[in-house]
């Protein structure tokens, strides 16, 4: 079925968590910024425009690097190859296609998921089609590939598999989703033997590629509340995979580090966060739903620091950056955290609408791109 229907949940929800205060009917503006030292310098190294960006539905369409060049796209399907490092276009497509899931890379290919369930392989070094597939419902992240197979989630939970040679349907995993979501799913995890995947119902999945048989399911939130609204608890960030761990974030339920290899819980902690987690110097960090960033010691689940400077702000998820984390906020702005103590030591203003997607870091560089359509590449000086 398709779930236009509850595209308003998300802003509803949203707007609950970042304006509403459980003590008070009246609404709570984002936290206003205070002044701060910058402690390093960011060098903007370039930036350009990508046609419409985000467009105005909630797309968390996030640019990809393969090699020395980053692939975006919009959400008109205008489909941009840049040299990484001085964003020179490599070359264009126009597609003109309602683009709500990208962008993936992988095995010379760039991958795409569209609104009306289209998925489109473009040959990575010329943009030229290579094949186009039709799966059964929208496509709400970028598709994986491992070069034997291409993974798809889609919004009613399905996993599907495609040929990476020739986008002919493999196999499907079936799940049954939650009542009501939020718009959208985290992008699928595709290692050459098996493919992860955070559902709507709170659960993480494991499946084989080949064939598409479950190994391990590990259920990271548990439904409550009396309204469907409360008990939402989508896994909508993308997972993260370090080594043998796999980050997972739910909303209204927990963070958590699995064995990727069996499930098993190493460590955990009760948080509400609609985006993904980052890791380093042993912490794994999170944006919480209501603003507020947080360290969580992967050894005993503590809160080694948070930061509630940014209540409200609609934040990104975080991204590791050298030393620092870098997340964005509803107004465009960059923010740039220690690791060690969550202290602010830089600010930037991107894209005056807002920076939604994770920042993209590669080889010492930070690449941003706003939801109005700017894309920035930095790095420290």
């Amino acid at each position: 079925m398709k779930r236009y229907k509850y595209m308003a949940v998300l802003a509803l929800a949203l707007f609950t968590v970042g304006c509403s205060s459980s003590s008070s009917k009246k609404e709570l503006k984002p936290q206003a910024l205070e002044k701060i030292t910058s402690e390093v310098q960011l060098k903007k190294e370039w930036s350009t425009s990508i046609g419409q960006g985000q467009g105005k539905l909630w797309n968390t369409l996030t640019p990809a690097v393969d090699g020395d060049h980053l692939f975006v796209t919009d959400v008109n399907g205008r489909v941009s190859a840049l040299d990484r490092f001085t964003g020179k276009s490599i070359w264009t497509r126009k597609l003109k296609l309602d683009v709500s899931g990208g962008v993936g890379v992988g095995a010379g290919m760039v991958l795409l998921g569209t609104l009306n369930g289209d998925v489109i392989a473009l040959n990575a070094e010329t943009g030229e089609d290579l094949w186009r597939s039709k799966v059964p419902s929208e496509v709400l992240s970028a598709p994986a590939t491992n070069g034997d197979v291409v993974v798809v989630q889609t919004q009613d939970d399905r996993l599907i598999a495609l040929e990476a040679s020739s986008g002919q349907q493999r196999w499907i995993y079936d799940n049954t989703p939650a009542v009501l979501t939020l718009r959208g799913t985290g992008a699928p995890l595709v290692t050459e033997y098996v493919a992860y995947a955070g559902l709507s119902t709170g659960k993480v999945i494991a499946v084989d590629t080949e064939r598409g048989l479950p190994i391990w399911e590990q259920r990271i939130a548990v439904p409550s509340g009396r309204t469907e609204l409360e008990r939402m608890v989508d896994i909508d960030g993308s997972l993260l995979l370090s080594g043998n761990t796999l980050y997972v974030t739910s909303y209204q339920g927990r963070v958590a580090g699995l064995n990727a290899q069996s499930g098993e819980v190493f460590w955990q902690r009760d948080a509400s966060s609609y985006v993904g987690a980052a890791e380093g110097f042993g912490n794994a960090y999170i944006s919480l739903a209501g603003g507020v960033i947080e360290s969580v010691d992967e050894r005993s689940s503590l809160a080694m620091w948070s930061n509630k400077a940014l209540l409200r702000r609609q934040l990104s998820a975080p991204a590791v950056f050298s030393s620092y984390i870098a997340v964005g906020d509803y107004a465009g702005y960059l923010h740039v955290l220690s690791q060690v103590d969550g202290r602010f030591v830089a600010r930037t203003k991107i894209d005056g609408k807002g920076l939604r997607v994770q920042p993209l870091v590669v080889g010492g560089w930070l690449y941003v791109y706003g939801n109005g359509g700017k894309l920035v590449a930095l790095t420290i000086k």
